[in-house]
């Protein structure tokens, strides 16, 4: 049984936030915003996994006497991983980045219009403390958290958070989706490209994709970052520019039958980096917006 979630309100200065939401359950108006965010986190659940050592290799991680160490689990939050910053224009979210696992949201959400910024902190932890700073979001996510590499998230497609890398994709678990994109040689990935055919991402095969260009915002800026999710297609934006174009998204079974995947939760990753967000906001769509249908 889940506990009640446990954060910390701290404050901030220079900060501003306005934020906003949408879900499956109340769709509301097509041209209304609904914030995400606020001090308590209401619309919020957590999961934490580990703190993962440099040396993990995918298994349960084992204490000294070699006996699996069960993760810290659902709403347990005792050292503050996630916690609301108060600042004078709204609040915002502090991801310490110290465990692996998740903020993500009580409602499911299907034909959505995501925004939010982003912004880096300076901490990092094992087992990416001398590696590029690491985040996510990851949509239409169902089932239980813990059931891909890192035992930290849920079964979802990810729009990448990453310095230098904002808008790649990345396959959790046993999601499947198709990008434009050109094709992969050799030792090179996928990049995408909204000129190019698309192609099929999933576990087995390709299940990273480059986005097209980088757009990030200097360090110690804000980057504004949007998903578009309707029937299926995704878009993913950074800054504004679209940097990956994505349709057909399902997930696969044991036997090799792909299923669609629309609807899901939302996740924000702790990925060993402090990262700062606000102006979470989502709104419903009744159809992919015109001024991006010939992507498609």
């Amino acid at each position: 049984m889940k506990k009640s979630a446990k954060f910390v309100l701290l404050s901030l200065t220079g900060f501003i936030v306005l934020t906003l939401t949408v879900s499956v359950s109340s769709p509301g108006k097509s041209d209304e915003w609904i914030p995400l965010l606020d001090k308590n986190l209401t619309q919020w659940e957590s999961y934490l996994s580990y703190a993962h050592k440099p040396d993990y290799n995918g298994k349960i991680p084992t204490d000294a006497s070699g006996n699996p160490i069960p993760p810290i689990g659902y709403n347990k939050d005792d050292t503050r991983v996630f916690s609301v910053l108060n600042d004078p224009g709204g609040p915002v979210l502090r991801i310490s980045g110290e465990k692996y696992g998740c903020l993500f949201t009580r409602k499911s959400y299907e034909n959505y219009h995501l925004v939010l910024d982003v912004k880096w902190g300076e901490k990092k932890y094992d087992p990416r403390k001398n590696k590029l700073r690491d985040s996510g979001i990851l949509y239409h996510s169902i089932g239980e958290a813990g059931v891909e590499y890192f035992r930290s998230w849920m079964l979802s497609q990810e729009f990448q958070i990453m310095e230098g890398h904002m808008g790649d994709y990345w396959c959790q678990a046993n999601s499947a989706i198709d990008i434009r994109s050109f094709p992969s040689e050799g030792i090179m990935n996928r990049v995408a490209d909204e000129k190019q055919p698309f192609a099929p991402f999933k576990g087995g095969g390709d299940y990273y994709c480059l986005r097209s260009a980088n757009h990030e915002s200097p360090a110690g800026e804000w980057t504004r970052l949007e998903l578009i999710c309707f029937g299926g297609k995704s878009l993913h934006l950074v800054n504004g520019h679209v940097v990956m174009v994505l349709k057909d998204s399902r997930y696969s079974k044991p036997d090799g039958q792909e299923v669609p995947m629309k609807q899901g939760k939302i996740q924000l990753q702790s990925e060993a980096a402090e990262v700062f967000y606000r102006n979470i906001r989502i709104k419903p769509l009744t159809a992919m917006p015109k001024v991006y249908a010939d992507l498609f």
